[in-house]
């Protein structure tokens, strides 16, 4: 049955949530699910903007002729090739065979590339300001290279102001009947989701998104339509805000997260040390996580929330611990940068791992390592209270506006 709303006059969203996925790209933990957003424009002729993805197939199919009832599909705009949202390209040429494509030419390639088998007088071709008329709806197509495919742009219609914005301002979560951002509690429910959907999956790509941000500026919109999560009528600067702190890699807040690699409990015992000792002097925003238990698509958007990072970690192998490895090489690959970075190194009898995470440390970009270290030796001593003092004075004054 179908399961559809109106966002605006001739316009409707048509997409569906995937409840049964539990890794995104096959990768990344959607404990809330997901949503795959299509949206239907009626007008003279009549436009779909993108697909989804073959889970929820048959519901949007259904929602797509419940909307279009006995019209045809005259056009389909792909704004971003990527599977999840275009894998119904085929479905839909087989239900509308005269319906027209609209998309980049490096769209067009991966078409090609994914085996889709389209006919070629059936595409157009847009590039960067090119406009096309539906009827009362002129559409305006803007290139937003590596947000975060190279192919991908977004469209945005000239007369009501909407902004089809692909996987811009995007979200992990599914949407469970609430579709707009003012249906939600966004900053409670839903912000944690939208920080780590951006981190993980467009966060290396800061300074493209920072020109998309700037065309964006130019144009007056009034709803942005992404590809997953809310679409947004209004609080268009709260949005916008934390769009432009993490795609300049700048902190949302003043904090420090700990992460800890333990394998017998020595490690752990510092990090609580060292984040007591923290609080004591004021600084209570302090956060502890586990490598080996919490995802590393969650520390890294939590890596891009706070402004100090101390990294505790064993000894393993003679290098740095695997779980801790596998993060160090996640922040090194989503180009997180402009933090301050603190560490606690431990080892038995050859420590390697504080030498070996400063090393990789070094290989970023703007990352601030503070001299003052503390050295375990298996486990804590009296001395390394000391240590531990000194470290968190050094946290405490980069801290302070200089």
């Amino acid at each position: 049955m179908h399961n559809v709303r109106k966002i605006t006059d001739d316009l409707y969203w048509v997409g569906g949530d995937e409840h049964r996925l539990h890794l995104f790209e096959n990768v990344h933990p959607i404990p809330r699910g997901v949503s795959y957003n299509s949206y239907l424009l009626l007008d003279k002729k009549t436009v779909l903007f993108d697909t989804v993805d073959w889970a929820i197939g048959r519901q949007f199919i259904e929602n797509i002729k419940y909307v279009l009832k006995d019209r045809n599909l005259d056009y389909m705009v792909i704004n971003h090739m990527e599977p999840d949202h275009a894998a119904m390209i085929e479905e839909i040429i087989m239900h509308y065979p005269d319906v027209r494509i609209i998309s980049t030419e490096k769209s067009f390639y991966f078409m090609n590339q994914f085996g889709f088998h389209i006919d070629p007088e059936k595409c157009e071709t847009v590039v960067e300001g090119d406009t096309k008329s539906f009827g009362k709806h002129k559409i305006l197509f803007v290139a937003a290279p590596m947000v975060h495919w190279p192919e991908a742009m977004v469209s945005f219609d000239l007369t009501n102001g909407v902004l089809f914005s692909a996987d811009a301002f995007g979200s992990f979560g599914s949407l469970d009947g609430k579709l707009f951002n003012d249906e939600v509690n966004f900053d409670r429910d839903w912000i944690n989701d939208a920080r780590r959907y951006y981190t993980n999956i467009v966060g290396k790509y800061g300074p493209h998104v920072q020109s998309l941000l700037k065309k964006a500026s130019g144009i007056d919109i009034k709803i942005i339509c992404p590809l997953h999560g809310p679409v947004w009528r209004n609080n268009f600067e709260y949005l916008l805000d934390k769009y432009n702190r993490w795609s300049k890699y700048i902190p949302e807040e003043k904090g420090v997260m700990i992460v800890y690699a333990s394998m017998y409990g020595n490690t752990e015992n510092a990090a609580s040390v060292l984040a007591t000792k923290l609080v004591e002097k004021g600084m209570s925003n302090v956060h502890m996580y586990d490598v080996s238990k919490v995802h590393v698509s969650e520390l890294i958007s939590e890596t891009f929330r706070y402004s100090h990072i101390v990294l505790a970690s064993v000894t393993y192998n003679l290098g740095i611990y695997p779980p801790m490895h596998n993060y160090l090489m996640d922040m090194k690959a989503l180009n997180v940068q402009k933090r301050t970075i603190a560490v606690v190194e431990n080892g038995s009898w050859a420590c390697k791992v504080g030498s070996l995470m400063v090393q990789t440390l070094e290989e970023m970009k703007n990352m601030n390592v503070l001299n003052e270290k503390v050295t375990l030796t298996s486990s804590m001593t009296e001395d390394n209270h000391l240590e531990m003092d000194s470290l968190v004075d050094a946290i405490l004054d980069s801290m302070k506006d200089k």
